[in-house]
């Protein structure tokens, strides 16, 4: 039998059309997957979650080279400003993988600065953090492929809910916080976009984060296309002054206001929209308590609009303080995630712990 292949992450040549950076090893690396386990002995997982990610390393290190022409489209699973993510088969393993396709018009250095940058995802090995299979670059396009999330982004979710419950955002809440940490504590990284399209979930109750900044290069040339129409970035990244990791903590919370009420809070709901999306009459939170979800939030000096805040009385004080007894509170709470995920967006609950082979 051959010996398994995996992708890693080496001093690259120059890249030319249609060619991918991840390049294989054979037997005589061990050392690097020998590290790898040492990495994830580092980590505080718990049985299952070392199962899981044990099971996608041993999925990934079968993968080898990606080629353009080694994937088989199934059908897409969104597009917007940032590109389009396509559910695709990876031909010689039989792995789904969700391909994500960037056109930028830029120059071949920059092209493959961006891979190279992107290849610390490699390294990115966390059950908050989307699995990477590797990324190339083929006909104008830099395709990213990572684990398929069956269960989409949340705010695809969020289309189907309506409005998220407190206690499923407790979850939310502890997975994100987790990732961040994961990120900066292992990496060093800043995620630099947390929103819930960058936040996706499975049929087994896993929430991952996802398109995180390894690549200033990619940042600033996405930047240099695209405009969004929604901006969830903290406002000292907006006006474009120093920002830290308390930036992605304001993300954080614009994303859970939103999912909480469900619709993008700025400008907040008035007190007639918010009867209509609670079904009674509710305090706006501006007028009440003065400790919110947004309050807790980093506040840069300067003048600005308050911050958005969620209702009074539908929430517990807890979630409105967003403070450490919610955080403690919802890590011990026993909440059926992946079942209320699944009853929401129509899917089957796996019966074994399978990983990208749906």
């Amino acid at each position: 039998m051959a010996p398994k292949r995996r992708p890693v992450p080496l001093n690259i040549t120059p890249i030319g059309e249609g060619q991918s950076i991840s390049t294989t090893i054979d037997a005589a690396s061990e050392a690097n997957l020998e590290a790898l386990q040492k990495k994830l002995g580092e980590l505080d997982l718990d049985e299952q979650q070392r199962k899981r990610l044990e099971a996608f390393l041993t999925q990934k290190a079968q993968v080898g080279e990606l080629k353009d022409d080694d994937f088989h489209p199934i059908c897409e699973l969104g597009a917007g400003n940032g590109g389009v993510v396509n559910k695709v088969r990876h031909k010689p393993s039989r792995l789904v993988m969700a391909r994500k396709l960037i056109h930028l018009e830029i120059k071949p250095a920059i092209r493959n600065q961006i891979i190279r940058e992107l290849q610390v995802l490699h390294e990115c090995n966390s059950p908050y953090i989307v699995g990477f299979y590797g990324a190339f670059y083929s006909d104008g396009e830099i395709s990213i492929c990572m684990e398929h999330m069956d269960g989409g982004s949340l705010d695809q979710v969020l289309k189907e809910a309506r409005r998220i419950p407190e206690e499923i955002l407790g979850k939310v809440s502890i997975a994100v916080l987790r990732g961040l940490a994961y990120l900066r504590e292992k990496h060093q990284i800043m995620h630099r976009d947390v929103k819930p399209s960058n936040i996706l979930v499975n049929s087994r109750g896993e929430i991952k984060l996802c398109d995180f900044g390894v690549s200033g290069q990619l940042i600033d040339s996405m930047a240099n296309s695209f405009v969004g129409t929604r901006s969830y970035m903290s406002p000292e990244r907006l006006q474009g002054t120093h920002y830290s990791v308390q930036s992605d903590v304001w993300s954080m919370g614009l994303s859970l206001v939103e999912l909480a009420i469900g619709r993008y809070p700025i400008p907040p709901p008035d007190a007639k929209e918010l009867e209509a999306i609670f079904g009674r009459p509710v305090q706006d939170g501006a007028e009440g308590e003065p400790h919110t979800i947004s309050n807790r939030l980093p506040r840069p000096p300067g003048g600005r609009p308050p911050p958005p805040r969620l209702p009074l009385g539908v929430f517990t004080n807890d979630f409105n303080e967003f403070n450490h007894t919610f955080i403690k509170r919802a890590e011990v709470e026993e909440v059926d995630f992946a079942g209320w995920m699944c009853k929401t967006m129509g899917l089957n609950q796996p019966s074994t712990p399978t990983r990208g082979t749906e």
